[in-house]
């Protein structure tokens, strides 16, 4: 797993910012498995991209993930922690696909979301989903593919745990329970956006004070650039 120098997260922060989330994701993946070929990562699992941020995360990060959500029904903030080992250790079979009522159906990649990425009814976006994952050649109707629906979303997640983090809360303010989806894309790049900007903060107020370039500073070390902020904020 690829260990990003500062000014190596500068820059992919600078190529991520202002892209559409799958886009976003996508370059991550990028960075997450450089010795992938960067135009066919569209077409690569779900689950196997979200496995790789994972490792780039504990990379960047560390273990612990600590994250946050509103209850939807009181609105309460819920403050948790995950880890990335956790999750990286679920079973999964590598299946390319899975078997379903005689149907073959392909596991989802980022290409599947970004064809369904125009649709605002959730429940119009999961049924074109699960249509686009439907092997060729095997028709099916609209009555089965919803009857279908539950048991193969199931099924995929079963194939493969990356695919989609889903996460059992209870708001203690309230004891509203809900089921939510962990997004590691969403997340990492939340924390690589942070990063990015307080490095940003750093080399302005030490070129400010010392008149350094932005490449002399990035060059530092973590411990040695943090001891010359403290004497110029002094």
């Amino acid at each position: 797993m690829p260990e990003l120098a500062p000014d190596a997260l500068l820059a992919c922060w600078e190529r991520a910012r202002g892209r559409h989330p799958l886009d976003r994701a996508l370059l991550l993946y990028s960075v997450a498995a450089p010795d992938r070929d960067p135009s066919l990562l569209a077409e690569q699992p779900l689950g196997r991209r979200n496995e790789a941020l994972l490792r780039l995360r504990q990379s960047l990060f560390g273990d612990a993930l600590g994250c946050c959500v509103d209850c939807p029904c009181c609105g309460e903030r819920l403050e948790f922690s995950l880890r990335a080992s956790s999750l990286l250790a679920l079973d999964r079979d590598d299946a390319a696909d899975v078997e379903l009522d005689g149907l073959r159906f392909r596991l989802p990649t980022t290409r599947d979301l970004a064809r369904i990425a125009g649709e605002s009814e959730e429940n119009a976006g999961a049924q074109k989903l699960l249509q686009l994952l439907i092997e060729p050649d095997q028709p099916i109707d609209a009555g089965s593919m919803e009857r279908l629906a539950e048991p193969l979303t199931r099924a995929l997640e079963a194939a493969d745990p990356c695919l989609d983090f889903a996460l059992e809360l209870a708001c203690p303010a309230c004891a509203h329970s809900w089921t939510a989806s962990f997004d590691i894309a969403a997340h990492l790049w939340e924390e690589i956006d942070a990063r990015s900007r307080r490095l940003l903060d750093e080399i302005h107020i030490l070129a400010r004070s010392y008149g350094w370039s932005e490449r002399a500073i990035l060059e530092l070390s973590d411990a040695r650039r943090m001891a010359y902020l403290e004497r110029a904020m002094a």
